[in-house]
C-alpha cells in the first residue's frame, strides 16, 4: 500500500507559485503596462485587493495576448485567489481554471493545484435514477467497440476489500457476509517479485466465492523482472488457483516514491511481457495498470497499450489533511468524484475502470478529530454517486485499513466505528454492487442508474432518486425536493435519496432540489425535468416498446401490433385504408385509424377515443387492446401499469 500521499505534489506547486509571485519578471513595456502594474502593487499593499483587481484583470488578458504566459498565469493567480478569499466561487473557479490553461500553454504542469480548487469550492448538484431497461443501462456502461475485457461485467461494479487487518474480517474472507451483510466480489492481496505466489490468500478467496486482486511489487526495481523459471512457476501456481485474478503488477508507477517509477519505456516492456506469458499459462488473470491518480502528467507515458491492459485501475484517496499533516490547509472539500474524471475521460471508452484501492477515512489520528459526517458524505459518492456517474467504473477495491500513526495517519476502517460500519452494510446492500466476478455479470434486479437529463427523464413505476451534491461549504444541511413547485420530502441526514411512483408524477413535470448549508441558507437551487410513462405487463412480463405508451384526452394508449402479437393475434395494416386487421383463433378485429367504430367478428363496438398513429405505430385505448382477445385488464394508478392476464 502506497500512502505517502501524492497530493503532496500539490504543495509543492504552491510554493513554487508562491515564489514567482513575489519574484515578478519585470514588464516589458514601460508605459500603460507598468502604469497598471504599479498601481496593482500600491493598492493591494494598502490592503485594497477590489481595486486592484481591474489591474489584474488588464495585465493577464495582455500578457496572454502577447503570448507571455507565465506572466498570464501569475496575475490570474492573483485574480482567483481575490475572488475565493470573499466567497465569489463561480469567478474563482473562472481564473482557477484559465491559470491553469496559461500554466499547460507556458508548458508547466504547476495548475494542477488550482484545478483541485476549483473543483473545491465548485457547486454540483446532478441527479441519478433508477432504470430498468436493461439496453438503456448497459448502452451507457459498453466499451466504444461494444467487447467486454476479460471478467467485466456488463453493468454494475464489483465489490472488493483488503481486509487483512480488519479486527472483524482478517483473511477469512467467509466472515464478509456476517461482519458486513453481503459476500464481496473482489479481495486484495499484495505479493512481492521474488517471492512466492500468495496462495494461501487465493484459497480463501475462492472458498470465499471471490477473486483475488493482487498488488504485485517489484521492490527492488523493474531490472529483476524477468521471463524464467520464477515466472513461469508463479503463473502456473496463478492458474491452479481456478479463480479469477487480478493482477495489479507495479502500481502508481507514475510516482517518484516507488522504485519502478522514472523509466516509461522500461515498465511499458516488462509489463507487455508479463501479459503474454499470463495470456499463455494463466488465461484467468486480468492485466490491471494501476496508476496513482496524481502526478496526473505522468500517468499516460506508463500505457503500456490497449493489446497488453485488459482493466485500468487506480489508488484513490481523499483525506482531512494533506499528508495527515493538520498544519497543512484542510482538504475536506475535495471529493473523490472528480478525481476520478481525467482518468475516466482518457480510458474509459476502451477499459472498464476500477478503483484499485481507495478509502474515507472516519477519523484523524495525528489530528485527534472525528470526521464521521465526512466519511459518510463521501461513502455514499464513493458507492452511489461514482458507479453512476462513471458507468464504466466496473470494481471498487475499498482498503480497509486503521493507520494509527503510519503514512497518512488516518483511520479508513469500516468495523472499527459501529456507525460507519452500519452505514457501509446499508450502502453495498444495493444489488448494484456486484458479489461475485463472471463474464457479463449482472445485478440480480437487472436494475441499473442513468443521469436525469435531456435524454433520461421519463420513467416507469417506480424509481429511487440519488443526488449527488457538493457545496463549498463541504457540509449539507437540508436538501428539501419540491415536485411541480410543492415541497414533497426534506432530508437533513445521509444517505440522501427519494423513492417516487409513476402515479405521482405526471408527464412533463419538474422537479427541483433546493439545499441548504448547516446555518439555513441556501445554497444551491436546481431545476431537473422528469416524467413518468404508462407501463405493460402481459401476463407478468414487463413489456418493452418502440414507441411508448401515452396517454391521450385522458385514455390510456398502448401500442396496437406489439400487445396483440405479445397475445399470440396476427396484424396486418394495410397503408391505402389505414385500416388494421387482427386474427387469433375465431376472432376477427377491423379497425380504421381515428375512426371510433371498430369491427369484432363484424360486430361494431364504439369506443371513447379512436384508434391513432403517434410516430409511426399504432396506438390504441389500452382496456380494448388488452380485452378484445379475451384477456383481462387492470389498472394500477399508483405505478401508471396496464396488467393484462390472458385466459
Amino acid at each position: 500500500m502506497k500512502m505517502n500521499k501524492q497530493i503532496g505534489i500539490l504543495s509543492l506547486a504552491v510554493s513554487i507559485l508562491a515564489a514567482g509571485i513575489a519574484g515578478s519578471p519585470a514588464p516589458t513595456r514601460a508605459d500603460v503596462v507598468w502604469d497598471h502594474w504599479t498601481q496593482a502593487e500600491t493598492l493591494q499593499a494598502s490592503g485594497n485587493s477590489k481595486a486592484a483587481v481591474p489591474h489584474w484583470i488588464y495585465l493577464a488578458d495582455h500578457y496572454a495576448s502577447a503570448g507571455d504566459w507565465e506572466n498570464a498565469a501569475l496575475f490570474s493567480g492573483k485574480l482567483d485567489k481575490y475572488f475565493d478569499d470573499i466567497g465569489d466561487y463561480d469567478q474563482a473557479i473562472r481564473y482557477y481554471e484559465q491559470e491553469n490553461q496559461y500554466w499547460v500553454n507556458a508548458g508547466k504542469d504547476w495548475g494542477a493545484v488550482k484545478l483541485q480548487r476549483a473543483d473545491q469550492i465548485r457547486t454540483t448538484v446532478e441527479l441519478y435514477r433508477e432504470e430498468n431497461i436493461e439496453s438503456i443501462v448497459q448502452e451507457r456502461s459498453q466499451s466504444v467497440g461494444s467487447r467486454l475485457a476479460k471478467f467485466e461485467p456488463a453493468y454494475g461494479t464489483y465489490l472488493g476489500m483488503y481486509s487483512e487487518q480488519d479486527p472483524k474480517v482478517g483473511n477469512t474472507f467467509t466472515k464478509m457476509q456476517s461482519v458486513y451483510g453481503k459476500k464481496h466480489a473482489i479481495y486484495l492481496a499484495y505479493a512481492h517479485w521474488g517471492q512466492g505466489f500468495p496462495s494461501s490468500y487465493a484459497k480463501r478467496a475462492k472458498d470465499a466465492g471471490g477473486a483475488l486482486q493482487i498488488a504485485w511489487e517489484p521492490d527492488n526495481g523493474l531490472d529483476p523482472v524477468t521471463d524464467g523459471a520464477y515466472l513461469r512457476s508463479w503463473a502456473k501456481e496463478a492458474k491452479a488457483a481456478g479463480i479469477p485474478i487480478f493482477l495489479r503488477f507495479a502500481g502508481e508507477m507514475n510516482g517518484a516514491w516507488v522504485k519502478w517509477h522514472g523509466n516509461p519505456a522500461q515498465y511499458i516492456a516488462k509489463f507487455r511481457m508479463l501479459h503474454d506469458v499470463f495470456a499463455t499459462d494463466a488465461p484467468n488473470v486480468a492485466m490491471v495498470w494501476s496508476p496513482g491518480d496524481v502526478p496526473a502528467n505522468d500517468i499516460d507515458p506508463y500505457y503500456p497499450g490497449d493489446a497488453y491492459v485488459d482493466w485500468v485501475g487506480v489508488s484513490l484517496y481523499i483525506e482531512p489533511y494533506e499528508n495527515g499533516d493538520p498544519s497543512l490547509p484542510s482538504m475536506l472539500a475535495t471529493s473523490n468524484v472528480e478525481r476520478l474524471t481525467r482518468l475516466y475521460n482518457t480510458y474509459a471508452d476502451r477499459k472498464p475502470l476500477m478503483l484499485s484501492e481507495t478509502g474515507v477515512p472516519h477519523y484523524s489520528h495525528s489530528a485527534g478529530e472525528d470526521y464521521t459526517e465526512w466519511a459518510k458524505l463521501n461513502l455514499q459518492r464513493l458507492y452511489e454517486i461514482m458507479p453512476y456517474k462513471y458507468p464504466r467504473l466496473k470494481a471498487i477495491t475499498y482498503f480497509n485499513v486503521d493507520q494509527q500513526m503510519n503514512n497518512a495517519k488516518n483511520d479508513y476502517s469500516l468495523s472499527t466505528s459501529s456507525d460507519i460500519q452500519t452505514y457501509y452494510s446499508q450502502l453495498i446492500a444495493n444489488p448494484y454492487l456486484l458479489s461475485e466476478v463472471k463474464d457479463a455479470a449482472k445485478p440480480t434486479d437487472r436494475v441499473g442508474y442513468v443521469p436525469i437529463d435531456a435524454d433520461h427523464q421519463a420513467f416507469t413505476k417506480q424509481t429511487r432518486i440519488i443526488p449527488f451534491i457538493k457545496i463549498p461549504e463541504v457540509y449539507i444541511g437540508k436538501v428539501e425536493y419540491l415536485l411541480n413547485g410543492r415541497v414533497i420530502a426534506s432530508q437533513t441526514s445521509l444517505p440522501y435519496g427519494l423513492d417516487l411512483k409513476a402515479g405521482e408524477v405526471p408527464e412533463g413535470s419538474v422537479l427541483q432540489l433546493r439545499v441548504l448549508n448547516k446555518s439555513g441558507q441556501q445554497v444551491a437551487f436546481r431545476t431537473f425535468g422528469i416524467s413518468s410513462q404508462v407501463s405493460v405487463n402481459i401476463n407478468g412480463n414487463v413489456q418493452q416498446f418502440e414507441q411508448a405508451p401515452a396517454i391521450v384526452n385522458g385514455s390510456t394508449f398502448t401500442p396496437l401490433r406489439a400487445i396483440f402479437e405479445a397475445m399470440g393475434a396476427k396484424v396486418d395494416y394495410e397503408a391505402a385504408t389505414r385500416s388494421v386487421t387482427a386474427i387469433k383463433g375465431n376472432t376477427t378485429v377491423k379497425l380504421t385509424l381515428d375512426q371510433k367504430t371498430v369491427y369484432v367478428n363484424g360486430k361494431p363496438i364504439e369506443l371513447e377515443e379512436p384508434a391513432r398513429l403517434v410516430n409511426g405505430y399504432t396506438l390504441a385505448p389500452a382496456r380494448f387492446v388488452g380485452e378484445t382477445f379475451g384477456g383481462i385488464v387492470n389498472w394500477d394508478g399508483a405505478t401508471r401499469t396496464v396488467s393484462i392476464t390472458s385466459k
